[in-house]
Formats: C-alpha cells, structure tokens, sequence
C-alpha cells in the first residue's frame, strides 16, 4: 500500500511534524503550505489531523492534498503522551500559561501517585477546560472566557487506555498516558491532583503518538524547510494509505474501481466488514464500508 512519488507530482499523504512548543496547529499548517511553495510544487490542499496546543509538542499530522479526505479518521483515533504534572498550585487554563486559581503546600508521595492511577484507567467521565476549543452555541469556549462570560462546559465520556508514572519527584510527576478521541490531558492532571487531595497543573506536554504516526517519524519545521529549499520535500512524504495502516487493502478489478469512483455500491464482495481500502493495483480507490456483502463508498480518491 505505498505510491511512488517523483518531485513533478501532485502531493497527496502525510507530512508528521515534530511541532515545537509556541507553535500553534494552524500555524504549523501554513508553514508546511510556505514549504510547497518553497519546493514549486504544485499547491494542493492541506490540514492537520488533530490539534495541540501551543503548549504541547510532538506529533502532528498534516494531510496533504487526497490525504485530506482521511483528516477526520485522524482526528478519531488514539493518541499517546507524556505529561508533568507540576504540584501546589491550579490555574484556570489548567496549564503553566494560566493564572493561579488555588494553591496547596500537600505534595504526595510516589506511593500516593501510584495508588490512585487505577482510578483514571478504563472509561472515565471527564470535564473539558474552559479553555478550550469547544463549540458552546457556535462560539470557542476560550472565546467566551475571554470575552468575560461565564462558561459551563459539559462533561463526557473518554477512554483511558493506559497511564503509567514514568518521572516521579516531590514537586511533579511525569506520566505517559494512551487515551482516546476528546481527551484533556489537562482536565486528567487536573483531576488527578484533586484525588491526591492537592492541586497542580500540566508543565510540559508531549504526544508521542497519533493513530499510526510516531514521534519517530516526525521532523522539524527546520528539518522540513530545509528539505524544500534543497528540492527534496516529496521524500517526507508518508503515502496517502500510511494513515490508515490498521485498514485492510482489498483488491479491486477496474470495472469495480470505476463504479466506485462513481459512488456506486458493490455487491457481492467477499472482504472483512468494516472499514476497508479498495485498491486497484496500488491505486487507492475509495476508504470503503463493508456490511455483509455489500460495500458503500466513504470517501472516494481521484487518482
């Protein structure tokens, strides 16, 4: 499931980030739109798949061109971290940015840290920052709050995959954390505090993971500019299928691509149910949904 590119084609995949802290997603968008231009290749659309903060560093992908129809199954898959949960004191945006909302002398104990941890493993109700990016009555939740309005932000329901101690000292905590879709690592080091009876906020914040893309597949904005100056951008360039890696491939013949790329269904399609790639030779056709015997089109390519 790869494409070969050559430096005159249109780009369609992933680029993956190294974001740096102060950056924010949006930013490092239009950056990786200046690097295209840099190169003089052709413009095609770009967008991420799944926002960090300014905050945070780590993996960020950006879909480029056809690779942009598969941002919203980025959005929705798992990500990894590693966060510090710095002791003694909460601010309202949760993090080392905000102003201080409440402040305690109790530090815990590592043996403390580590007992409650199982608390926050598995499904767990968890309340969004205000600051954030959620939509209340169509409008950001950190707009509001800077606007001056008091906001309410509804809880849900997230998954916590795993979440281990990996630094431990008498003033902060290092953890790494698997969590899914719509997760705050900043309400969860919030919420751990309050369980150990303390308060704390997030001091650093890495993702090392998103969906299939890892931090050791990552570059530097630096890294990237650098590749596009010297003509060599297309080889940071993951294949358009790279963010789909746990979607099977289903071979299909070209009567079957066709109808297809027309949106037409297929019936009669011996595959896996569930989500699949149809592939003509190495062509992505469409990211299909097999039910049965019968395939619908979710999003079709134009290759």
């Amino acid at each position: 499931m790869t494409l070969t590119l050559s430096p005159t084609d249109a780009l369609h995949g992933w680029i993956i980030l190294d974001k740096q802290e102060g950056l924010g997603s949006t930013q490092a968008v239009s950056a990786v739109k200046r690097a295209i231009r840099i190169a003089g290749l052709p413009k095609v659309k770009v967008g991420h798949g799944g926002t960090l903060d300014p905050l945070a560093s780590g993996v960020l992908p950006v879909a480029l061109g056809e690779a942009t129809k598969l941002a919203g199954y980025a959005l929705n898959s798992d990500k990894v971290y590693a966060f510090t949960l710095a002791f003694g004191a909460e601010t309202d945006s949760l993090d080392r940015e905000g102003s201080i909302t409440a402040q305690s002398d109790k530090r815990p104990t590592r043996e403390e840290v580590e007992s409650v941890l199982s608390c926050f493993r598995g499904e767990i109700h968890q309340i969004p920052p205000v600051y954030s990016a959620l939509k209340i009555n169509g409008k950001r939740a950190c707009d509001r709050v800077r606007a001056g309005e008091t906001v309410t932000v509804k809880g849900r329901d997230i998954t916590i995959h795993e979440l281990t101690l990996d630094d431990f000292s008498p003033d902060q905590a290092t953890f790494i954390a698997k969590v899914s879709k719509g997760t705050y690592i900043r309400s969860l080091a919030r919420d751990i505090a309050h369980k150990l009876n303390c308060y704390g906020h997030v001091s650093y914040l890495r993702r090392l993971k998103s969906g299939p893309f890892t931090s050791e597949q990552a570059i530097s904005l630096d890294k990237l500019m650098e590749m596009a100056q010297a003509g060599k951008l297309y080889q940071m360039l993951l294949p358009l299928t790279a963010g789909l890696d746990d979607i099977p491939a289903l071979a299909v013949s070209s009567d079957q691509a066709k109808a297809l790329r027309q949106g037409q269904k297929l019936i009669g399609i011996n595959a896996e149910s569930g989500l699949n790639m149809a592939m003509e030779s190495q062509i992505p056709v469409a990211l299909i949904e097999v039910t049965g015997q019968e395939a619908r089109v979710l999003r079709g390519f134009n290759f």
